[in-house]
């Protein structure tokens, strides 16, 4: 199995190499970095003017089995990432692990996503199969901005809880409301009432809250392609869940709509 993963200098190159001794035995890394950043005559290293684009057409050419964003800029990596598989956005879940080590699939995660219920929907579906393959509860908690009795209060709230409400029927779900801490305890997907307010759930739990990310896969592509935070102190989780979902599902999500 070769995985690859992008890093945008010598420093985060030292950092991928560190994180790449989490690995298992026979799972190869390639790294992906501007010209200069490495020897060129360096066999794990694809150095290139564009490791973005080296990096994303290795992995729809399946040269390489999975990939890792890294430190790669992640408007253009995703940009490259999408046009290359014919989608029209991207549906990423992020695997996240409290401080007491519990962990859970959080989406959306992306400031765009998540936004109407039929996003919402799309995410519960693919991101049910992803918390099978990583041996987490098929329960998910779809949760709102606040509780029931709040109703009222305000249009964006009651539009919040009309939306999770419907996402939740149509998704086989459950409405947990606002109170995330319960749809984390009993739940192995979570998701937030848009993509801001998953994202800062994220933010919080990752940089301020003790826990970690260990890397988002996008699931509506068929290749494996786990998106990163440039803040991540390291990418040893996110090349270990990119080389469990290559093994376990031989490199495939569901197809695309």
């Amino acid at each position: 199995m070769i995985l690859g993963i992008g890093v945008a200098s010598g420093a985060d190159l030292e950092t991928a190499r560190r994180g790449a001794d989490d690995l298992p035995p026979g799972v190869l890394v390639r790294y992906y970095c501007p010209a200069g950043v490495a020897h060129d005559d360096a066999p794990s290293c694809a150095c290139s003017g564009d490791p973005a684009a080296a990096l994303v057409g290795d992995l729809v050419g399946e040269r390489i089995d999975g990939a890792v964003r890294g430190t790669l800029p992640a408007n253009r990596t995703l940009r490259l990432l999408r046009e290359a598989t014919g989608v029209g956005h991207l549906e990423r879940v992020a695997l996240m692990e409290t401080r007491d080590g519990r962990r859970f699939l959080l989406a959306p995660v992306g400031v765009d996503e998540g936004w109407t219920v039929a996003e919402k929907v799309s995410l519960i579906g693919r991101g049910r199969e992803l918390a099978r393959l990583c041996g987490l509860p098929a329960d998910v908690g779809v949760l709102s901005g606040g509780r029931l009795g709040d109703i009222g209060r305000h249009p964006a709230v009651d539009r919040s809880m009309a939306d999770a409400e419907l996402a939740a029927r149509l998704g086989d779900g459950v409405h947990c409301e606002i109170l995330i801490e319960e749809a984390v305890g009993r739940c192995g997907l979570v998701i937030a009432p848009d993509g801001i307010s998953g994202n800062l759930v994220f933010r919080t739990l990752a940089y301020i809250g003790g826990g970690f990310g260990h890397g988002a896969p996008v699931t509506n592509i068929r290749p494996v392609f786990v998106d990163t935070s440039r803040a991540s102190p390291g990418f040893g989780r996110a090349l270990v869940l990119a080389a469990r979902l290559v093994g376990s599902r031989s490199g495939r999500f569901p197809a695309p709509d």
